[in-house]
């Protein structure tokens, strides 16, 4: 889900785009851009600068506002990127809730809400999905300091009904004071299977008074949908909705089916039935996740077509840019999509390319870190698979984005589970696996893990259950603001009991795996639960290119240095630090993606400044490695850490806190004093919201000239 950057096409670059003239539907040209900056004041959209906009235009314009919005989204996912399959099957659903309430005073929280591009659209911000010169001006989710219209900034999951109860609270109990009117949680897209959702109904239903629950069923996760209530809720579609059991009766909740869930007159009649209504209610639309990309090209794994490719008119595509698909209701209605097209062949209806779109400019571009290290995982767990009954690879519904590939999924059968946007339970589940005396292995993206905090010291680490977690997208990073992983080692390494490791290169990581994963009782094997954070782009790169490890391009002893044997001497020495070069006055300390900084400054201030420095690989991040640390203590007077993660309560701070505590008094030779300064370098506690890399490591002075300033200015 990490918001991707976007290269504009050139003006005269085509793309697939479906509309309505005098009722034919058809390719055409409509323009990638149709902003009022360009001084084409002909389409809809380009006139809506409010809700009240959308209010003012005529029924029959509704229709044709909603081709324009899905042109654009298409135009948008060609070009930027992003999750343009949900909100092309939200067009309608949005269009019809701004048309029916009043924002902001009535409160539309969107769950997720990676379904608010059309929102934002309608609220004053279509220019930024318009023109590419401006895409920069929204983030990916809803975020109150872009418009009075969002309310809370949300890149997770399952929360938006807990949210809305508690707006609706606080309006019912000051009354009309308050300013709050109709309260509206969107959710869907997934989203539904997170266990906090069900809290929020649980407490909406106890709560009463006004509640809309706009449930988006689209029949898809991120990947397939995976649970025991996708049975009930494609029971209820397949009855239009008076199937029992019904989930939402069952707690108490009134209830309205919606089968028409792109059809937006439709849904602007329901709309209005539930608008001031004195009760919660839910109001279950169907809908089809990618409503609009040429789906008949994509069906079950189909060739896909160019984007510029021009087709004959289609009579069924409808006149709001829906194409007709036979990629719904599949046997398996829980299960995989049966597709294994990649981000940039998209389609619509079951299809897990759609949920995230790479922009054109990346296509052809090798694998990023989570997809290279994740597939490299698996393939080393699968060759276990036969051998290894209890082994069980479970992912909280992120499976392609981590490497976690369709095939693999189809060998693994019941070696891998997904238990849809569940991390809590997927962290408690593995504990259940490995209480059993099988081997979980946990595997999602850093910022995801937060949601999983109490499970990770309770079930897992508490109970010293052997689970293993590979952490992807660990570190500083240019995402948004609610999926930076700078956190992880913060939040892993100081969970008691955990073991934390951050492997350097691919066989490290991949002897890191096979370590966590040993068969209990096995020699050196762990007794407790370890966390792998995955290798990032830093690592990658510099096995891409060894030169970015100037002093040992990569070529690393198998094992510490002997003088280092701190945690004992059985010729398997996992947590000990490794020294890859010995040299005095500094030592440069670099943490997994941070350590080609600490290779390049030790080459920077050899060349520069005569200055040959220690340059230490520690491996892991959740103990100290003491007798390295006290080696440095003679011929060391500066000792450097470098972390890519939230400095404060992170890892550096426990070298110096190290030496703080331990502070000696003897001298050692010529009066040398054997108490290191120590400086630490790593993120600010802070948010950040799609700050290029760069920029942050500038900010942080995670580079080699600030480096090397800080070093000569200390030494």
């Amino acid at each position: 889900m990490r918001n991707a950057s976007g290269n504009g096409f050139d003006s005269s670059d085509s793309f697939a785009v479906s509309g309505a003239a005098e009722g034919t539907a058809r390719l055409h040209d409509i323009p990638p851009s149709i902003t009022p900056s360009h001084g084409d004041d002909s389409h809809l959209l380009s006139r809506i600068a409010s809700p009240a906009d959308v209010k003012a235009l005529a029924p029959n314009e509704l229709a044709e506002l909603c081709r324009e919005i899905r042109a654009t989204l298409l135009a948008y996912g060609h070009r930027h990127g992003g999750h343009i399959g949900s909100n092309l099957g939200m067009v309608e659903a949005t269009v019809a809730l701004h048309r029916v309430f009043d924002s902001p005073r009535d409160r539309i929280v969107f769950d997720v809400s990676h379904q608010s591009y059309v929102h934002k659209m309608l609220t004053g911000r279509a220019g930024a999905y318009m023109d590419p010169n401006r895409f920069g001006e929204v983030t990916g989710f809803t975020n109150p300091d872009e418009s009075e219209h969002d309310q809370f900034v949300l890149g997770h999951t399952g929360t938006s009904i807990s949210l809305a109860c508690g707006l609706a609270k606080t309006r019912d109990m000051e009354g009309p004071g308050s300013g709050i009117g109709n309260v509206v949680a969107v959710i869907g897209d997934g989203s539904l299977s997170s266990g906090v959702a069900f809290e929020g109904l649980n407490n909406a239903a106890e709560q009463g008074g006004n509640l809309i629950i706009v449930f988006n069923d689209n029949e898809m996760s991120i990947a397939g949908d995976f649970g025991g209530m996708y049975g009930p809720l494609a029971r209820l579609r397949a009855s239009g909705g008076t199937a029992q059991p019904n989930l939402f009766n069952a707690f108490g909740l009134d209830y309205r089916y919606v089968e028409a869930g792109n059809d937006v007159s439709v849904l602007v009649s329901a709309f209005e039935e539930v608008r001031g209504i004195d009760h919660p209610v839910v109001v279950h639309i169907h809908t089809l996740k990618g409503a609009g990309y040429d789906g008949d090209d994509h069906v079950a794994g189909a060739p896909s077509a160019s984007v510029g490719n021009v087709h004959e008119p289609d009579p069924a595509v409808s006149d709001t840019g829906v194409r007709p698909t036979s990629n719904v209701l599949h046997s398996e209605p829980w299960h995989s999509d049966h597709c294994n097209l990649s981000d940039h062949e998209p389609h619509e209806g079951q299809c897990e390319a759609s949920h995230w779109q790479n922009p054109d400019s990346a296509i052809g571009k090798a694998d990023n870190p989570r997809k290279h290290y994740g597939k490299m995982a698996m393939a080393a767990l699968e060759s276990r698979f036969a051998d290894e009954p209890g082994l069980v690879v479970i992912s909280p519904a992120t499976p392609g984005s981590n490497g976690i590939t369709h095939e693999f999924r189809e060998r693994a059968g019941s070696h891998y589970v997904d238990t849809g946007i569940t991390e809590s339970h997927a962290v408690a589940y593995a504990a259940g696996i490995a209480r059993a005396g099988g081997t979980p292995v946990v595997a999602t993206t850093a910022s995801f893990f937060q949601r999983a905090y109490d499970q990770f010291f309770q079930e897992m680490s508490l109970n010293r259950s052997r689970v293993t977690v590979l952490d992807f997208l660990g570190g500083v990073s240019a995402s948004d603001n609610t999926h930076s992983g700078a956190y992880d080692v913060a939040m892993f390494a100081n969970i008691p009991g955990v073991t934390m490791l951050a492997p350097t290169s691919a066989d490290e990581y991949l002897a890191d795996l096979a370590w966590a994963t040993a068969p209990s009782g096995a020699t050196h094997a762990p007794d407790g639960p370890v966390v792998i954070r995955v290798p990032g782009e830093p690592l990658l790169s510099a096995e891409r290119d060894p030169g970015l490890l100037p002093l040992t391009g990569g070529r690393f002893a198998a094992h510490p240095r002997p003088a280092a044997r701190s945690h004992g001497d059985d010729g398997y020495r996992m947590l000990d630090w490794r020294v890859n070069q010995a040299g005095s006055a500094v030592a440069l300390i670099g943490l997994g993606n941070a350590y080609p900084l600490a290779e390049q400054t030790a080459a920077a201030l050899c060349a520069d400044h005569g200055i040959t420095a220690t340059v230490i690989d520690p491996r892991q991040c959740s103990s100290l490695d003491c007798a390295t640390l006290e080696s440095l203590r003679d011929g060391h007077t500066l000792v450097v850490t470098l972390e890519d993660g939230q400095r404060e309560g992170g890892w550096g701070e426990k070298v110096t806190a190290y030496y703080a505590n331990h502070h000696v008094s003897e001298c050692g030779a010529a009066g040398h004093d054997r108490n290191p300064r120590v400086l630490n370098f790593g993120a600010d506690k802070e948010f950040t919201d799609r700050v290029p890399l760069d920029a942050l490591d500038e900010r942080y002075g995670l580079t080699v000239h600030q480096v090397v300033e800080a070093v000569t200015r200390c030494s």
